[in-house]
């Protein structure tokens, strides 16, 4: 999994593979140790366990190792836990803390033999960067300033599957904003020296976030599931196997090949999704918020240039419906911090083009166009929608005074304007 292993979006995911096992209940154990450095280390096991038992239906046991200087008693514990379950995870924390912290504990011995074995092992975020030839020191680079580099990882899908790659989670990663975060926070300039790095035959398997790459090792099939994609890339050339994607997990090492060797992108995907009975079919994507987020964008700064206020607002609202959208759908990703930045910088930029051009009548038009959608909003009592577009409106420096004749609003300290919007009247005793 990308990210977002204990978020609504993958909650599915987990079910699915619990029903596997076609039990009610699966033995289950979580392992601590990316995170076993964390002061909130204890938070961060009880909202696990309690996402597995009210989220998936599913109990899990600690198997905690948070340290390498852990008494015997406490490894040997982990490792018979490891051992007992018949489902096993690791997720977030510092790839390399997990990997020092297990040498020589008998934990990556477990985990392998949870695969031999027949249980399902899912790695998540910080543990999915263990599982290749190679890993990322993240922290050390992105957080440090060191500089880019591999270190020797886990290579249990190598084991496993014979697929040889280097897995970057966070592979879509948009939090930097005005800064590159993409493939693990290491952005396409780190993300080429490492490239130009990776030992001979070894190519990188990025999974975006909230999303997840199952390998079926009875059947040898691989399929993608979650919000994003799996990508293939050799020599900054890639391909993308979207979510509802099927290949077998041999064709995941021969699309690299392909790669590699120089085959077009459009070449290698079909040939990648080319099954005995012909191309997989894919479903269709749900267009990524970033995209929303772009398309918007570009809508709101022409409407701008050209003065056309109205358009501006609109843009402003779709992206706001877009956020509520995925909010409703339970998605958490870092896009929704993104797009709500976005959002208030959006307004606080055309909040500031009118005031360049001393239009207090371009002001009126947006404060007017928010007010009224915001109390459409309270009349149909999504109290939710009306506070976001209040909120939202404060951010920008624009006050709401709601009042039995109507509504009225206050910018930067300047006197009060009323708003001609019809249902203003109806103020927030509408809630009782």
């Amino acid at each position: 999994m990308g990210s977002g292993e204990t978020a609504p979006t993958m909650a599915k995911v987990h079910r699915a593979l619990f029903d596997r096992f076609g039990q009610r209940t699966v033995a289950a154990a979580i392992v601590d140790t990316p995170y076993g450095f964390q002061e909130n280390a204890d938070e961060l096991s009880a909202r696990t366990e309690e996402f597995f038992a009210t989220s998936v239906g599913n109990p899990v046991e600690v198997a905690s190792f948070r340290s390498a200087a852990a008494d015997a008693i406490t490894a040997a514990t982990a490792v018979a836990r490891i051992r007992e379950a018949r489902y096993v995870m690791a997720g977030p924390g510092s790839p390399t803390y997990a990997l020092r912290e297990w040498t020589g504990s008998g934990i990556p011995e477990a985990l392998g033999e949870k695969l031999a074995g027949g249980g399902i092992l899912t790695m998540a975020s910080a543990a999915a960067l263990t599982l290749g030839v190679v890993t990322i020191p993240v922290y050390e680079i992105y957080k440090a300033g060191e500089e880019p580099r591999w270190l020797e990882g886990l290579d249990l899908l190598g084991a496993a599957t014979g697929v040889r790659a280097a897995v970057i989670p966070h592979y879509d990663n948009a939090e930097g904003g005005t800064h590159d975060t993409r493939f693990c926070y290491m952005g396409e300039r780190r993300l080429r020296m490492l490239e130009a790095t990776l030992p001979e035959g070894v190519f990188v398997l990025g999974v975006d976030s909230h999303t997840a790459l199952i390998l079926d090792l009875e059947t040898g099939r691989a399929s993608v599931a979650g919000l994003g994609g799996v990508t293939v890339r050799v020599n900054r050339r890639s391909t993308m196997f979207t979510a509802g994607s099927e290949l077998t997990i041999d064709a995941i090492t021969q699309a690299a090949r392909a790669l590699a060797a120089g085959d077009s992108t459009d070449a290698v995907h079909e040939a990648a999704l080319a099954g005995p009975t012909g191309t997989v079919a894919q479903q269709p994507r749900v267009p990524a918020l970033r995209d929303a987020m772009t398309a918007l964008e570009g809508t709101f700064v022409a409407a701008l240039e050209r003065g056309d206020t109205r358009e501006a607002v609109s843009a402003l609202l779709e992206l706001d419906a877009a956020i509520a959208g995925r909010l409703r759908a339970g998605e958490d990703s870092p896009d929704l911090d993104n797009a709500s930045s976005m959002f208030r910088s959006l307004i606080v930029r055309l909040g500031d083009g009118a005031a360049d051009r001393g239009s207090r009548a371009v002001v009126d038009s947006l404060v007017a166009g928010l007010v009224e959608a915001r109390d459409v909003a309270r009349l149909n009592r999504d109290f939710a929608t009306a506070d976001r577009i209040r909120d939202r409106l404060v951010a920008a420096g624009v006050e709401l005074r709601d009042g039995a004749q109507g509504s009225t609003w206050i910018l930067e300290g300047a006197p009060p304007e009323p708003v001609a919007t019809g249902p203003a009247a109806v103020g927030d005793a509408a809630r009782g």
